[in-house]
């Protein structure tokens, strides 16, 4: 009699979501669903400490041996929450065939801030042809920028016809510096040097920030000896190799919310639904449609910039549980503003450090009058020191000043000036203010318990005696305050969630959501004319607290919400049920009649017959498809290629302007063996 042969456990896939406030871990398996799930907070000094915890107890809760884990794949809001909170690396943007007035447009000059730009001759015309390229002031420059940046970011004038010049510069700036540089051709093939130029500087700002992502998470699976391809959640959902978003970290902004979709409609089954995505520093909103999400054909926003990449269109919101909570300006009776930065907690900083945190508040809580900075700390984020390059002489001595243990504001800032200083430090990811946030109000009131409470509710006490226009303190006790901030967060999140349907719909959200009707129908006022306003289909509610916050929530868009039971690890779930997916691009234009010119990849060729020019465009783009979907992780993609032209007719006669060639390859990532 032959012996039954045991059947191969189903291998099983490792999900990570690295937030801004908590990572999370989850063990997923095609047959057998979620076997475990934990979190750890986010360690940003050291993500590798954060990583460790939540994957270290996921494993323990399971117990599986690593082995058996043949894929680990990770979605962060670490690019996107670094966008919103205006921080990110130090970069000298490089501008070939561009003038000054061209950082007007799009943003750019703001996104740009204080960071060196260079403006050098060269670029190209629309049909790829070169002007003469003068690289000696950039040369000249490297040295001394090389001293106070942490990457290069480079642009040129129709870089999207010719990149030669784009690849001359970077190839330079790499031979002299050894610094990363991004070119802008490697990450858009679209028109609109300004919009692309301010993707590359974003991209460049960020890779230091997923360099340090991707290889603590390496670190940590090498110590647990689980040796399996690592994948990151691209933007638009789809998944990449680690490598691949080593080198384009922008495609990530947005991967934490995209990946929370994906979770969304994997635990809930719902074709249609609005998610809504609480975390730490962000919501993110966007509409389910017949099961799949929209993507931005005009590229995603984030902090208010239009970037060039292609994502899920969701709107983000500077609002979760560690917003920024202040006081309106000027009025009588002021609202509770939130956000959009996020704070580290009271409760979370006395959970680490105790007395150092508590004593401080007590000693304020002492004093007759409330302090215009009660209740606020300031701590270093841990983040390496040659992150803190370029400092002026006022940011280098304040950060000097500032350690890893938090220092309250009313000893360590002497003025205005050092409050600007501060903020500066702030946006450069190098510094963490600690003060009193929603986060904060619930442990006041109970309603979360993984802090300190101690903490939450002496800050919620020096908040409360604030004044208000009157000159009475603004809520007459610390549980009255909390319960006034987490209404606010609730309204605050269905004024997101409705400002995200009204977009949909065509309307201008923020202006709508903003009109009095809208209001007074959220509102529920009586009046004679009685107005309602609701969604036509339900809200999927995503994060840890999103049971605690949106409770409140139907009444305010009159439809039911959907908390599922996964929803505190909906992004780490997502992250492992993903497929990979790429693309790549090819151009053909007509420079003058009878030639026909192919830009694709980082050549251009010229054919005399328009079929034999669209033959070698497709198949260019087939090619690169296939390579991309192989180093962003698949070896079984399928590629689908899609064809756009442009033409007009003349006397009768077809007349060939342009065309776009398309190839989307996408298939399941490479498991380990």
């Amino acid at each position: 009699m032959t012996a039954r042969k045991t059947p191969p456990a189903a291998p099983l896939f490792l999900g990570i979501d690295t937030g801004g406030t908590y990572t999370d871990a989850v063990l997923w398996s095609e047959a057998a669903g979620v076997a475990a799930k934990a979190k750890s907070l986010t360690t940003r000094h050291d993500l590798a400490v954060g990583i460790s915890g939540a994957v270290g107890a996921v494993l323990e809760k399971a117990k599986v041996d690593p082995a058996a884990i043949k894929l680990v794949s990770m979605s962060t809001t670490l690019a996107t929450n670094a966008l919103v909170e205006g921080q990110g690396g130090r970069v000298a943007l490089v501008m070939i065939g561009f003038s000054e007035a061209d950082l007007a447009r799009d943003g750019l000059k703001a996104a740009l801030g204080t960071d060196p730009v260079v403006f050098c001759g060269g670029g190209h015309d629309v049909h790829g042809n070169a002007k003469p390229l003068m690289l000696d002031e950039l040369e000249a420059a490297l040295p001394e920028l090389a001293k106070g940046v942490s990457g290069f970011a480079v642009c040129a004038y129709f870089a999207t016809r010719n990149s030669a010049h784009e690849i001359a510069a970077r190839d330079l700036i790499r031979e002299k510096t050894g610094l990363p540089v991004t070119a802008s051709h490697e990450l858009s093939a679209k028109l609109g040097g300004p919009r692309r130029a301010l993707t590359t500087l974003l991209n460049a700002r960020l890779i230091s920030m997923i360099d340090r992502l991707v290889a603590a998470t390496e670190g940590f699976l090498a110590d647990r000896k689980i040796k399996a391809p690592l994948m990151v959640v691209r933007g638009d959902g789809a998944l990449v190799s680690a490598a691949f978003a080593r080198a384009r970290p922008i495609e990530t902004i947005l991967s934490g919310p995209a990946a929370s979709l994906v979770g969304a409609r994997h635990m809930t089954g719902l074709e249609d639904a609005v998610v809504s995505d609480i975390g730490g520093t962000t919501t993110d909103v966007a509409v389910l449609d017949k099961g799949r999400p929209r993507l931005d054909p005009e590229g995603a926003t984030v902090g208010g910039y239009r970037t060039m990449v292609e994502a899920v269109a969701m709107r983000t919101f500077g609002l979760g549980g560690d917003s920024e909570i202040s006081l309106e300006d000027g009025g009588l009776r002021p609202r509770l503003l939130l956000g959009p930065r996020r704070l580290v907690p009271l409760a979370l900083a006395g959970m680490m450090h105790g007395e150092v945190v508590t004593g401080q508040l007590e000693r304020q809580l002492r004093a007759p009058n409330p302090g215009r900075m009660d209740g606020r700390f300031a701590m270093r984020t841990g983040v390496p020191e040659r992150l803190a390059a370029g400092l002026s002489g006022p940011e280098s001595k304040l950060y000097e000043a500032i350690g890893a243990q938090p220092l309250p504001l009313d000893t360590l800032l002497t003025s205005n000036a050092q409050n600007a200083t501060l903020n500066r430090l702030v946006a450069r990811g190098l510094v963490h203010v600690v003060g009193f946030t929603p986060s904060d109000a619930a442990h006041t009131l109970g309603k979360q318990a993984n802090w300190d409470a101690v903490a939450a509710r002496l800050g919620a006490e020096l908040f409360a005696r604030k004044r208000d226009g009157r000159g009475q303190p603004i809520a007459a006790s610390p549980e009255a305050l909390s319960e006034r901030v987490l209404a606010a967060l609730t309204r605050w999140s269905a004024e997101a969630i409705l400002e995200t349907a009204f977009a949909e719909d065509g309307l201008d959200g923020a202006a709508t959501v903003a009109h009095a009707l809208v209001q007074r129908s959220v509102d529920g006022h009586e009046g004679i004319a009685r107005l309602t306003v609701a969604l036509d289909r339900p809200v999927i509610g995503l994060g840890a607290s999103a049971r605690l916050h949106y409770a409140g929530l139907p009444q305010l868009v009159g439809n039911e919400c959907i908390v599922p039971e996964d929803t505190d690890v909906a992004n780490a779930l997502g992250a492992v049920v993903g497929q990979v997916r790429v693309s790549a691009e090819a151009g053909v234009s007509q420079p003058k009649e009878g030639l026909f010119r192919v830009s694709s990849g980082d050549t251009v060729r010229d054919f005399a017959s328009e079929a034999e020019a669209i033959a070698v465009a497709e198949a260019d783009v087939r090619e690169i498809a296939a390579w991309r979907a192989r180093a962003a992780g698949t070896d079984t993609a399928e590629i689908e290629v899609l064809r756009e032209f442009r033409t007009s007719t003349v006397e009768g006669q077809r007349m060939f302007i342009e065309a776009q060639i398309l190839a989307v390859a996408t298939g399941r990532p490479r498991i380990a063996v």
